[in-house]
């Protein structure tokens, strides 16, 4: 990963967002990217591997493996950071798109025209819609992935053993999980740091809101 990259990304976003806006970011990135990066993914890094069921029939614990956990939580946290983190990045190309259209239009009256946008990043007309819907959106993804993970994984949590009775099993044969305990607490915390990301994009929709119907009636 290319860090500068990444720093750049992250300043823009602070640069447009609320104060709600930039304590999101950083449960995003403190609490969610790097717990995912430094630590989740070797927790769940010999999931299949160490998952032992008490048979030898060959297939047997693939097909077990497979029942009881049909999408790796790695692979859904990846893909619920990447969407969740989306929305923000349309924001700053708004405002690129912004800058980019008051250059042309300076560029072909001159530096004496007048301004099409007096702030670029001030959040207001299209730009302002486009921030609220981001913050919606941020806040949709979030609650779909805690459903999926309540839908796949019962409250949440890893039982220490599975009993299974799929073929090719010659019977009911107990599995037992690799670190059940370690993968729970891991689970429950980006659980809650995910309501917690939630709660702060709808107070943050809610100021917005409540911050422009307090400009139109004044």
């Amino acid at each position: 990963m290319n860090w500068e990259v990444f720093e750049g990304l992250l300043s823009g976003v602070n640069k447009y967002s609320t104060a709600f806006g930039r304590v999101w970011l950083s449960l995003i990135f403190i609490f969610r990217l790097l717990v995912y990066v430094v630590a989740a993914e070797r927790v769940w890094s010999d999931d299949h591997k160490d998952f032992d069921c008490n048979t030898r029939q060959p297939g047997c614990g693939n097909v077990c493996f497979d029942h009881f956990f049909p999408v790796s939580h790695i692979r859904l946290w990846a893909l619920q950071l990447i969407l969740v983190t989306c929305p923000s990045l349309l924001v700053i190309m708004h405002v690129a798109y912004r800058e980019a259209k008051q250059q042309r239009h300076r560029a072909t009256g001159g530096d004496d025209c007048r301004h099409i946008y007096l702030n670029p990043g001030k959040k207001r007309g299209g730009l302002w819609w486009t921030y609220l819907l981001s913050l919606v959106f941020k806040a949709g993804v979030d609650v779909v992935f805690l459903y999926i993970f309540y839908h796949f994984y019962r409250n949440y949590t890893l039982p220490r053993v599975v009993k299974c009775e799929l073929p090719p099993c010659p019977n009911v044969v107990d599995c037992f999980i690799s670190r059940p305990t370690e993968k729970n607490i891991f689970t429950l915390f980006m659980v809650v740091t995910a309501c917690v990301c939630v709660v702060l994009s709808l107070v943050e929709a809610a100021y917005l809101i409540g911050k422009r119907c307090h400009e139109c009636v004044l």
